[in-house]
């Protein structure tokens, strides 16, 4: 709408850009595009996603039945029973305060970019570039690892109801690779999709996923078999909620803190609608809506759940020891008839191809984002590329799907190997949804500008309690289940290996030679510089090349100011 014509101290953003900057607005801008002009993007993506649909990928990303199924080991393997119960509801509590921090960014801020750009802005002034490649690489493991592991857990439930139906079968470490790659191929084509055409296939997968979740939930109660078994129907509410498994050497309070691995790792997708907010249209109210309406109804849904599990499971020791390789697969057959069994696994197994492709499409909009900012050198010019006939970053999808297979070679090696990879993605999302959330609450002071929907006076203390619970949970996601003599290879915690390394060289590429070229979210919009006698242009110099918006200088006000190509002369 060209007559609004709005600065960006108008505007209800925190935007890179310098207080009262005036994007150059095209005459056929609607409110949400010039929310973004005023954050320093110029649109590039068909507004195709409403609240509903950015809450069905959000949703699809969760996967709440294939990440129960994928984590039950850590939630019932822990602390039992009371971990699965107690510490659900109890993790919860603080990922809700999380989950509405983020909201409250993503409302002020509705960019691809997402958690990277607001750490970034909200920085102190000559820090927001590092803060920002912390933040943005982190939540980049985070997201190329998603689809891969999410696939690799479906093509062994896959290859575990074979081995159901035909016991003679025992799945090979190869046979599990190439169906994986297999799955990720057909989802990295969904992904290429038009816009709308994804936010359709993602619509349909996630009310599939909410239609599966209730059928499991009524089910399993229903059809199980512990009474044929000799057993009450249900364990007894004493037991559920109160006789702790020794799962490890740690007493249970640290155990039950153990489990929450399995809550953080279901509930990591939350994050999808920041990063989709390009492409959805009433941004700044819908796509934090639905942060808070996925992990609202996520996390009770998956509570639901897990006191299912608890009120029915036989043999924990079983289930986690199974030939068969997957506990949850084990649980059924404990709990249930054969045929219900290989039902309800059916049902996760296509659950998890919406989850697999939800994730897909998240990952390749926080690659286009960050393309878009040249942090991948050279490769960038490739992967910020915007296929102009599906107006999606098709690029971006193709080379993640390359980045994800290579790492799934690691199936090869076996489930130590597989598994100390995936391991990354509770820790890495940890860091990087709260970096900007700890720079907000205790740095930004009023650089912040919240949009139209906020925590009003509650913003602080909820994200002080958030900040307070991953600093609390980031040492005990490192903990191994066993200490002392008994501690080996095999039971070894490699948390801390597979995210340390990859951090650790990232900050020395920092050090060596990222701090020298890279400046934090690139402008490539044209701006009037209000007040300054001057009327130029700035931004978009005249001769075509983006600036970008990462160095502080002495006037900065927002924690990033313009570097040299962007400073008005």
């Amino acid at each position: 709408m060209a007559d609004r014509k709005l600065s960006t101290v108008e505007e209800q953003v925190t935007s890179v850009l310098p207080p009262g900057d005036l994007p150059v607005y095209e005459p056929e801008y609607t409110a949400d595009e010039e929310a973004l002009a005023a954050l320093g993007y110029k649109p590039e993506f068909k507004r195709e996603f409403s609240l509903w649909t950015s809450f069905c990928v959000s949703f699809a990303v969760l996967g709440l039945l294939p990440s129960f199924a994928s984590t039950l080991y850590y939630g019932m393997g822990y602390a039992g029973a009371p971990g699965m119960t107690w510490g659900w509801l109890i993790a919860m509590a603080f990922i809700q305060c999380v989950a509405a921090s983020m909201a409250e960014l993503c409302s002020s801020m509705p960019t691809s970019g997402g958690l990277y750009y607001a750490a970034a802005v909200l920085a102190p002034p000559g820090w927001g570039p590092l803060a920002a490649w912390i933040t943005g690489w982190s939540n980049w493991l985070v997201q190329i690892t998603g689809a891969p592991s999410v696939d690799y857990g479906m093509a062994a439930m896959i290859l575990a109801a074979a081995s159901i139906t035909h016991p003679g079968f025992v799945p090979q470490n190869f046979q599990v690779f190439l169906l994986t790659v297999f799955i990720m191929v057909i989802q990295s084509f969904i992904s290429s999709m038009p816009t709308k055409w994804i936010a359709n296939f993602n619509s349909v997968g996630s009310t599939f996923n909410i239609l599966a979740l209730v059928i499991v939930i009524v089910v399993i109660p229903s059809a199980t078999n512990r009474a044929d078994q000799g057993m009450p129907k249900f364990n007894p509410a004493s037991e559920v909620w109160g006789n702790f498994y020794q799962g490890t050497s740690f007493p249970n309070g640290v155990a039950l803190l153990m489990s929450f691995v399995a809550v953080i790792w279901t509930m990591s997708g939350y994050d999808a609608p920041f990063h989709l907010s390009e492409e959805c249209s009433n941004a700044n109210i819908a796509s934090p809506r639905a942060i808070v309406l996925t992990s609202g109804v996520g996390g009770l849904f998956g509570w639901f759940l897990q006191l299912v599990v608890a009120y029915t499971v036989v043999d924990i020791d079983a289930a986690l020891e199974s030939d068969l390789g997957q506990p949850f697969a084990a649980y059924l057959l404990q709990a249930l008839p054969q045929n219900v069994t290989l039902t309800i696994l059916a049902l996760t197994i296509m659950c998890a191809f919406s989850m697999g492709q939800g994730c897909m499409v998240a990952a390749s909009r926080v690659t286009f984002a960050y393309s878009r900012d040249d942090c991948f050198g050279p490769l960038s010019s490739v992967t910020k590329r915007v296929n102009r006939h599906t107006r999606t970053p098709v690029n971006a999808v193709w080379f993640n799907t390359a980045v994800g297979i290579a790492m799934t070679v690691l199936i090869l090696g076996g489930e130590l190997a597989a598994g100390a990879l995936f391991s990354i993605g509770a820790i890495a999302a940890f860091v990087a949804f709260t970096i900007p959330i700890f720079i907000r609450v205790f740095l930004a002071g009023d650089r912040f500008r919240p949009g139209p929907w906020n925590l009003g006076r509650a913003s602080r203390p909820i994200g002080a309690m958030a900040c307070a619970f991953v600093l609390l949970m980031l040492p005990i996601l490192m903990l191994p289940s066993v200490t002392g003599g008994d501690l080996d290879a095999a039971g070894m915690n490699w948390t801390c290996l597979v995210y340390g390394g990859p951090m650790i060289f990232i900050l020395i590429w920092w050090l060596v030679s990222a701090r020298k070229w890279f400046k934090g979210p690139k402008i490539n919009i044209e701006h009037r510089m209000i007040g300054r006698g001057e009327g130029g242009m700035d931004g978009v110099p005249r001769d075509g090349q983006e600036s970008s918006s990462g160095s502080s200088t002495k006037d900065d006000k927002n924690g990033l100011g313009m570097d040299k190509a962007g400073k008005l002369a």
